[in-house]
């Protein structure tokens, strides 16, 4: 088999291979034996009819099509390696006219990663990302907490007041007519959430439990029910309990039972060190994206639409994985939302071409600045997932990962090198 170059428009790599005579001979010998049995012409038992017969009676060709798709594979992935492309895609096929005794011209075009010309990198000026724990933060955290070890007392005898929360039997009516999912029965709500439409919960305010009583609404135009939008209602309302959260007293002892520190001051302490830290790693995501974000910005390449479609691809695949945790599947997601898959895609379709770009930049800057990926890196990362994912034995952990496709393994290490390596190069204003 030869490979030969022929040319590149953009994206496209355009080459031909050709396939030895004696190659496609044999193929087309293998054709013959795999597909005889489904062959039946008078005088010759099945699945013993000569080769010679057959092409006699169903055409010279009849064996063509197998043979090729028996040796394109490997000649195609051999004239990839041969040329040292990097396809993103599949291959457009056009075999010419085949001659028997005669080697067989097969044309490709594909799309392949593209060449990246990078800019000059090394004269980034970024505006530097500062955080730092602020006494709000630390009391939000603070008030957190205590809600979380809060407990719920009864009101008493007073009104419905925000901030209460309230357990009722409820009904819906349209023109005297109780409409679908209008209904429930001791339903909580906390007034003042915001959760149902407007002046369901301001209607309840000053009233008390045990009341009945009548709540006038109307739909908004927005609301996600057709039948329902912009419609008067009128609910009808048991309320059956009225109870209100009692937060823990913001002392020493709070902070005794929610932390291993004895004195509120050192709980507090702890909550900035805290946030600190997590602010810290704040702003070297940020940082490290807006890095990416300006040596992307001053890099010049077309990406090819299959590197697109292939990452969106990627992303549906996470974003059911997360549609899933909350209890959704695929299709019940774009029933709710009225959307279509390809609107979905749509969708996606920037976060997508702005990861394959950044991507793409980062491993033309590894290749420019020599960044290679060692075995010890290797080993330190899969250790790293090891204790991540809670592995009894590491040395297992490692040896198994090992022996499937680290790709996207190396692929994050090598960004990572690159980043620590642009980020000594950054000056910060």
């Amino acid at each position: 088999m030869k490979a030969v170059f022929e040319k590149r428009e953009k994206n496209t790599v355009h080459f031909n291979i050709e396939l030895p005579a004696g190659d496609f001979e044999g193929a087309l010998q293998k054709a013959y034996l795999k597909n005889r049995g489904k062959f039946n012409i008078p005088g010759f038992r099945k699945g013993k009819v000569p080769r010679k017969i057959i092409e006699m009676n169903f055409g010279a060709d009849i064996f063509f099509e197998d043979a090729i798709n028996m040796l394109l594979p490997e000649a195609y992935s051999d004239a990839i390696e041969e040329l040292k492309l990097e396809p993103v895609d599949s291959p457009e096929v056009d075999v010419e006219e085949i001659n028997l005794g005669e080697p067989v011209n097969v044309k490709f075009s594909v799309d392949v990663k593209p060449e990246v010309e990078l800019g000059d990198y090394s004269t980034i000026e970024l505006e530097k990302v500062d955080y730092s724990a602020t006494d709000a933060m630390i009391d939000a955290e603070i008030d957190r907490v205590r809600n979380m070890n809060s407990r719920m007392i009864d009101a008493g005898d007073r009104g419905i007041a925000n901030g209460d929360f309230v357990t009722m039997d409820f009904e819906g009516f349209i023109d005297d007519e109780a409409f679908e999912g209008g209904a429930s029965e001791d339903h909580v709500l906390e007034i003042g959430s915001g959760q149902f439409i407007p002046g369901f919960e301001e209607g309840l305010l000053g009233k008390k439990k045990g009341e009945a009583v009548e709540v006038n609404v109307t739909f908004p135009e927005e609301y996600h029910e057709e039948s329902l939008k912009g419609k008067s209602a009128v609910f009808k309302v048991d309320i059956k309990e009225v109870k209100v959260k009692e937060l823990p007293e913001l002392d020493d002892e709070f902070a005794k039972d929610v932390s291993e520190f004895d004195t509120l001051e050192d709980y507090k302490n702890s909550i900035r060190v805290e946030l600190e830290k997590q602010l810290k790693d704040q702003e070297k995501i940020e940082t490290e994206n807006k890095i990416v974000e300006k040596v992307v910005e001053m890099s010049s390449f077309d990406v090819p639409e299959g590197m697109i479609q292939s990452q969106i691809d990627n992303e549906i695949k996470d974003f059911e994985y997360r549609v899933g945790m909350q209890g959704f599947n695929m299709e019940r997601y774009l029933e709710l939302t009225g959307m279509s898959v390809e609107e979905l895609r749509n969708n996606f379709r920037s976060v997508a071409e702005r990861r394959v770009r950044a991507d793409l930049v980062l491993e033309a800057i590894a290749k420019a600045e020599g960044v290679e990926v060692t075995e010890e890196d290797i080993d330190k990362e899969l250790e790293k997932l090891a204790e991540q994912y809670k592995q009894e034995n590491t040395e297992k952990f490692v040896k198994d990962m090992k022996k499937g496709d680290l790709g996207f393994l190396k692929a994050g290490i090598s960004n990572s090198k690159v980043l620590n390596l642009l980020n000594e190069k950054v000056k910060f204003i």
